[in-house]
């Protein structure tokens, strides 16, 4: 009776064990993943404000970057907070399945020891040959063949037992170990962030600080940039529904119904147009985000990256127009009855007629020398003559 209880002890242990460990293990893992990428693009970030003009004069484009850094580092540091505290719990889990299994390895081992004390059992191990021997009968020999096999299997089995039950309380030791090791990496990690936010916030201030004072002209210096944009937009938007207008003369191919319905399955999903970067400005018309008397329209979305990036394809299409604005190219690439468009690019790597596919480079991106060395994409996407939110289009 002991042996059962004890058996379903250890069961119910291990299977509470193995529950509480995984859901706790994955809430750890998607943390840790979260602080991995959130570290990245600080990483990305930094690299960035690094290729800025090397004064300490502020501008709007090392504002921006600030502001990303000092929002990721908030994001960064509560991740650490929920990581700490999911590590703790599952801290205190592993304890709790530890102590429970020493309960049990102490139990199996009382009854190992009773076992092999009993005078009766001594007396088998000691000669089991003479147990056989001095059978009165043929049945009773073979009954006692049968028990002394009984008896070894009993026994392994409770070898066996001890063994696992060791076993498993040395990996709930392992991963305790683990635990503690990456909650005080986190809690370093926590500490530093705290300490370059507040630098950062610092930065942000004195930033902040002088851009006001050169309001006026700066609040000029962004309608003029809004006045070439809004330029840039009617010429693209010409382009497009030329194209479109031309389109609907003529129905699809299979091959261009294929790709449509491609591109438009993938909503959500598809790849950035550049392989690291930050959304620097979002979609539709906006209040600006220091001169509130300054409104800001996008028909895209701006995608901030290093020096030197290429611009790539979201998805597999045609290249259909490659032009020259204010001395960069834009390139739009059709995807059956959709259209990508890519401007502000120093250098092309396709010519009108290509056949491109999804991530394919199709020209570095304009580092620009009098917008603080800003190297920024304007991507755009159309459905026929109807401009998209491209923020709804690619993958978050």
């Amino acid at each position: 009776m002991m042996e059962v209880r004890s058996l379903r002890y250890i069961v119910y242990c291990l299977a509470v064990a193995v529950c509480c460990n995984t859901a706790s293990a994955e809430t750890v893992k998607d943390l840790q993943k979260k602080q991995r990428q959130l570290q990245e693009e600080i990483e990305q970030t930094n690299k960035m404000l690094k290729q800025t003009k090397r004064d300490e004069s502020a501008t709007m484009n090392k504002l921006q970057l600030l502001n990303r850094n000092i929002k990721n580092q908030k994001i960064l540091i509560r991740t650490l907070d929920n990581e700490i505290t999911a590590l703790n719990r599952e801290m205190n889990q592993l304890s709790s399945t530890r102590d429970s299994l020493q309960v049990v390895l102490e139990d199996h081992k009382t009854e190992y020891a009773k076992m092999v004390r009993q005078s009766h059992y001594a007396q088998l191990q000691q000669s089991p040959l003479l147990f056989l021997l001095s059978s009165d009968s043929f049945q009773q020999l073979v009954r006692r063949a049968r028990y002394l096999q009984e008896f070894a299997r009993f026994r392994q089995e409770q070898v066996r037992r001890i063994e696992n039950t060791q076993a498993e309380i040395d990996t709930q030791n392992e991963l305790l170990q683990a635990n503690k090791t990456d909650k005080q990496n986190a809690l370093s990690t926590r500490k530093r962030e705290q300490e370059n936010l507040k630098r950062d916030e610092r930065k942000q201030q004195n930033m902040l600080t002088q851009l006001k004072s050169k309001e006026k002209n700066l609040s000029k210096q962004i309608q003029q940039k809004q006045k070439k944009v809004n330029e840039l937009n009617k010429k693209i938007d010409d382009i497009v529904r030329k194209q479109a207008e031309k389109s609907s003369k003529t129905s699809l191919t299979k091959e261009q119904q294929l790709i449509a319905g491609g591109f438009e399955a993938n909503k959500g999903r598809l790849p950035w147009p550049v392989e690291k970067g930050m959304i620097s400005g979002h979609y539709g018309r906006q209040q600006h985000p220091v001169y509130s008397q300054v409104t800001i329209d996008n028909k895209g979305i701006y995608l901030q990256t290093v020096a030197g990036a290429k611009a790539r394809s979201v998805y597999k299409g045609e290249v259909t127009s490659c032009f020259m604005v204010g001395g960069t190219y834009a390139v739009i690439i059709q995807h059956g009855n959709y259209r990508t468009v890519y401007s502000n690019l120093s250098k092309l790597s396709v010519k009108q007629g290509d056949k491109v596919e999804t991530k394919q480079a199709i020209g570095t991106i304009f580092t620009d020398p009098d917008q603080d060395q800003k190297t920024e994409l304007y991507f755009q996407i159309y459905q026929d003559r109807n401009i998209l939110n491209p923020e709804l289009w690619i993958a978050q």
